[in-house]
């Protein structure tokens, strides 16, 4: 696909946070290709690739971002989404700029399609981001915003900052990624929500510039292959990927290959960025989505961007009992042990649990670390 930010030479005030970049390699005509995603950019000096961070510069890729953040921000972990790995308690997260997908209907298109650098205010070493999370209280650091792997050695070098300081590392994403990039990355992560878009290719190409096949190779090679804990949310967008059909094949898809215990989020689409003719979600559809992941045998299908107690809260897949009850990011319901078990009929419900619930709630801390 014609990428016309590739144009774009980068200027030496662009470089400043500029650091060597692995995962590419010298093609034949000069140009260097950059083997981080299936995108596989090709690019002349000066040139960007469709990331807009990744860059040629001096005949090597380099990522332009290294140290900068879009910012940082104390979050409930339920906001990532994640509902079964730590609950109730805090997440500094903080994001760049760029992204390797074109998603029309990005819901955070202005840190994610940004191509402005003066958007990068803070600026923090991973020992300083570590620091912070440890004097913030927080039990772990999301990557997000916008999709981490494209600031890879950025966050490789924060992750293993928080691992030293025993703080989870997070990384929300939408999982396109080569395999030896993937398996660098993943290796520090303990949780992650993996943005399935959709269950087509025709919507994978046409909205988000990408491919379904690499998102699901991706899924399988997390449940499979590592010990990081899974969990995916789809945003379900009127007349694109809403369909009975669609979702029954996804969520059918997702109990064979990755197993029932792997929670389902559907949310809300709301008019955004390049689909703003498009209506919001009802909350009917992610009510009929949700019904159809159970019938599927998902146990933990959830609802999202809406108030929805039953929709949004856990249950025991043993006895039905109400194990953690939520209005959005709110805790009310609390019915587990220590370890997670059912604390009516034992059922271990699947997750990582440590101790009571987190009580941190709905609010939204911004920080400031440079």
């Amino acid at each position: 696909m014609y990428n016309k930010y590739m144009n774009e030479v980068v200027k030496s005030d662009d470089v400043g946070g500029a650091f060597p970049g692995r995962y590419w390699h010298m093609l034949d005509d000069g140009r260097v290709q950059c083997d981080l995603c299936p995108r596989f950019c090709k690019l002349h000096e000066g040139q960007r690739g469709l990331c807009f961070v990744r860059a040629n510069v001096g005949s090597k890729v380099v990522l332009t971002t290294y140290g900068r953040s879009s910012g940082f921000c104390v979050d409930p972990i339920e906001k990532k989404p994640l509902n079964h790995f730590l609950p109730g308690t805090p997440v500094l997260s903080f994001g760049t700029a760029g992204c390797n997908l074109t998603c029309k209907f990005c819901q955070n298109w202005d840190i994610s399609k940004s191509r402005e650098f003066d958007r990068l205010l803070d600026q923090a070493s991973p020992d300083m981001i570590a620091d912070a999370a440890v004097k913030t209280g927080c039990r772990s650091v999301a990557y997000t915003y916008n999709d981490p792997v494209i600031f890879l050695e950025y966050a490789v070098d924060v992750a293993k900052a928080c691992r030293e300081r025993d703080i989870k590392n997070v990384a929300v994403t939408a999982g396109y990624i080569c395999e030896e990039p993937r398996a660098e990355f993943f290796e520090l992560m303990d949780a992650v929500n993996v943005d399935l878009k959709c269950f087509t290719e025709d919507f994978y190409k046409r909205l988000c510039s990408s491919s379904l096949a690499a998102v699901l190779d991706t899924l399988k090679y997390l449940k499979n292959e590592t010990d990081v804990w899974v969990e995916t949310t789809t945003l379900l967008i009127p007349g694109e990927n809403d369909s009975d059909k669609e979702l029954d094949e996804m969520t059918a898809w997702v109990v064979e290959h990755l197993g029932p215990d792997v929670p389902m989020h559907f949310s809300a689409f709301h008019p955004d960025w390049k689909m703003m003719a498009t209506p919001a979600t009802p909350k009917s559809t992610l009510s009929r989505a949700r019904q159809i992941a159970r019938n599927n045998g998902v146990r933990h299908a959830y609802t999202g961007n809406v108030h929805d107690f039953e929709g949004e809260s856990t249950y025991c897949n043993g006895c039905g009992e109400l194990l953690i009850g939520r209005d959005w990011y709110v805790l009310s319901d609390w019915n587990l042990g220590r370890d997670g078990h059912c604390t009516k009929c034992g059922t271990l419900l699947a997750g990582v649990f440590d101790g009571p619930a987190g009580t941190w709630g709905a609010k939204r801390q911004p920080l400031h670390l440079g």
